[in-house]
């Protein structure tokens, strides 16, 4: 059986949450999803400070999914913070956003992330994009053993 996964979703639209929660959940990933709501929140959540003082860094996400506008800290703020850390380095972190704007996408690859994904306005086209970026992922993609 395989190991069930985590995934960490930084997002402040409630909307979008709830969608997106759905998808993953009824996607057949054996996955944990942990919201954050804002910039402060998720990294509170990755280096256990805050409301989240006390839990297990030795337990990362496998994925992050992260929104770019974001109250707080943005999320470009958060990518940086996480690829400058060597607990949160090598974890895959997708953007995902409702940002068109191409230097948003050129500074999130220069930021560190591993994808830039634009959320599709229409449901059906934004639940394709989240089973075929959960499926990828977390079954396809590899990285080493932390």
């Amino acid at each position: 059986m395989p190991e069930t996964k985590l995934i960490l979703l930084v997002e402040d639209n409630a909307d979008d949450e709830l969608l997106t929660l759905d998808v993953l959940r009824d996607g057949r990933l054996d996955c944990e999803v942990v919201v954050t709501r804002d910039g402060e929140e998720a990294l509170e959540y990755l280096f256990a400070a805050g409301a989240w003082a006390g839990r297990d860094t030795r337990v990362q996400p496998d994925l992050i999914l992260l929104d770019l506008k974001l109250p707080k800290l943005s999320g470009f703020e958060v990518l940086t913070r996480v690829r400058t850390d060597e607990r949160t380095r090598i974890t895959p972190v997708v953007l995902l956003t409702t940002s068109s704007q191409d230097d948003d996408m050129a500074r999130g690859y220069s930021c560190g992330a591993n994808s830039f994904v634009r959320k599709p306005v229409q449901f059906a086209k934004f639940e394709e994009a989240l089973r075929h970026l959960g499926q990828y992922w977390l079954l396809v993609n590899e990285v080493p053993v932390r």
